[in-house]
């Protein structure tokens, strides 16, 4: 896959299908769209071409909006759309300039760049300035630029459209199986390896923290039975984690922490990348009084964790 950060990057002469979106989590509706892109360059000897923006167009025009709600940071979107075989991914800053550009203008430049012959989009697509260029708008004005606009069927999931917003409410209330029903994969966190404060490995329980993007969202507080993937390593193991604010060791805490317990494992990886992915909520976070409560419902999560686990491993 060639990856450009510009359209002024790229100047192609090969026939292209393109499609335009922010592709946040790249969930199903997302891969639905993309393996419609894939066939239709298959059918017409083209190059598959995705433009997406980072920052999303929302964060650029509502900035009085939360902005640390994003299901994927860039790096964990190039690789998952590598992951689909794509052959051209453009992942530009979505800008004021760019706003204020309209339709007509924009697709100019996208046709300047990209020879383009496809556009697909979903069913509520629209770019420009105001939104101007819907499906219709577009459709039109590609029978001058010499390309066609094309809808991506929708996907539904018990009825309902996948959306990332639904997504994201869900893992705000923990629900990670029923988002990863959604997304088709594990919602997941990428970050480095971190030395905290070392209070588990005192209790038998150390923890790996995982440094992350403010920008990201995470699932609400609680344990969860994850798998924790090292950057450059394809075994993925299980563990048990904790997001929240420690109450148990720390008062008036407002700083949320990953801390993910890898069972069975003693190796030294601090300052290594790595995946966190979120399989199972098993419980809320709670303040003990005692540490032999804590070391005691610990001890419980693991075993919870390892009755999640066993049956997820790939």
């Amino acid at each position: 896959m060639q990856f450009f950060s510009d359209l002024t990057q790229i100047q192609s002469s090969q026939p292209i299908i393109l499609t335009i979106g922010t592709f946040d989590g790249l969930h199903l509706g997302h891969q639905v769209l993309l393996n419609q892109l894939k066939i239709a360059a298959s059918a017409r000897e083209a190059l598959t071409a995705v433009l997406a923006f980072h920052p999303r167009p929302k964060t650029v025009l509502s900035p009085h909006l939360p902005s640390n709600d994003y299901l994927t940071m860039p790096n964990e979107r190039i690789a998952m759309f590598e992951q689909f075989g794509l052959d051209i991914l453009v992942m530009m800053p979505f800008t004021h300039e760019l706003a204020n550009l309209s339709a007509s203008d924009f697709m100019r430049q996208v046709k300047k760049h990209l020879n383009l012959i496809e556009l697909w989009a979903g069913h509520d697509f629209a770019l420009g300035k105001n939104r101007e260029g819907d499906r219709n708008y577009l459709a039109n004005l590609g029978r001058e630029l010499g390309y066609t606009v094309h809808e991506a069927a929708p996907c539904f999931v018990d009825g309902q459209i996948v959306s990332s917003t639904h997504i994201r409410h869900l893992l705000s209330a923990g629900e990670v199986s029923q988002a990863t029903q959604l997304l088709g994969h594990y919602p997941a966190v990428s970050g480095q390896i971190v030395t905290g404060v070392q209070r588990g490995r005192t209790i038998g329980f150390p923890t790996a923290n995982i440094a992350f993007s403010t920008e990201r969202l995470l699932p609400a507080d609680g344990v969860y039975a994850t798998l924790l993937k090292r950057a450059g390593h394809e075994q993925r193991y299980p563990s048990v984690t904790n997001i929240g604010l420690r109450p148990s060791f720390v008062t008036g805490n407002k700083e949320r922490t990953i801390e993910a317990h890898i069972l069975d494992f003693n190796d030294d990886i601090y300052g290594e990348q790595c995946s966190l992915e979120f399989v199972a909520y098993l419980r809320p976070e709670q303040k003990f009084n005692h540490l032999a409560e804590l070391v005691k419902q610990i001890k419980q999560d693991v075993e919870q964790a390892k009755l999640c686990l066993s049956y997820k491993m790939i």
